[in-house]
């Protein structure tokens, strides 16, 4: 039997370069994606041709509503999607938002029978999220082998996090040995309904310094 992995699917750069990678390391993936209130679903329709396009076991989208929550300005039109670099956590940081995919994902593990689950979090270039270091995966490696039947039981949850030390333009290189196809991902916090990139905000500034560091020609459709 084919060895099973849950991969975490936004969209995103980050997230296709890990599903190429558990594809390479011979994982059955399942891709999980969320509708969680975000400004646009340009990512879920990214993230739906790229699980169609590398053949996933299943493609789940679980409905979420964080916005009735707020907080971030990825979730609540009021507050200003920045367009220079902030200092400290920025207002993009959606609250506990991480610790919810994981943990929804880890109760898919276990109705799968599974027990291996992939997301791209990166602590190198990153936003200053506090759920994408590596104190925070450890900390829910540690919560999911104590909460689950399967820990119980001795089947270990492993998460991996194979892009975590690494930088934007590494992830890049990673994904372009792979074959990754980045022009049907979006990062954008702002993208229009096209899913053209607004190119100012700080995913657009991240992917953009990426590919240039990288050397590779950036494939990003911008508004």
């Amino acid at each position: 039997m084919s060895k099973k992995a849950i991969i975490l699917l936004s969209g995103g750069l980050d997230s296709i370069t890990v599903l190429a990678l558990a594809k390479q390391q011979g994982f059955l993936c399942y891709a999980l994606s969320f509708d969680y209130g975000q400004r646009h679903n340009a990512e879920l329709d990214a993230a739906q041709k790229i699980a169609c396009d590398y053949e996933v076991a299943e493609h789940k989208v679980i409905e979420l509503d964080l916005a009735s929550i707020g907080g971030s300005a990825l979730t609540d039109t009021h507050i200003e999607v920045p367009k220079t670099p902030q200092p400290g956590i920025p207002v993009t940081y959606v609250p506990a938002r991480n610790t919810i995919f994981l943990s929804l994902a880890l109760g898919w593990a276990e109705v799968l029978q599974l027990h291996d689950i992939f997301i791209g979090v990166n602590a190198v270039d990153y936003s200053g999220y506090p759920d994408c270091r590596p104190e925070f995966i450890n900390a829910f490696q540690a919560l999911a082998n104590v909460a689950t039947k399967a820990g119980v039981e001795g089947q270990l949850i492993n998460i991996h996090t194979p892009l975590i030390t690494l930088t934007k333009a590494e992830i890049i290189q990673q994904g372009c040995a792979l074959g990754v196809d980045y022009k049907q991902t979006i990062s954008c916090y702002s993208a229009d309904f096209q899913g053209k990139a607004c190119g100012v905000c700080d995913a657009c500034r991240l992917r953009k310094t990426g590919f240039e560091q990288a050397a590779i020609n950036d494939p990003t459709r911008y508004q």
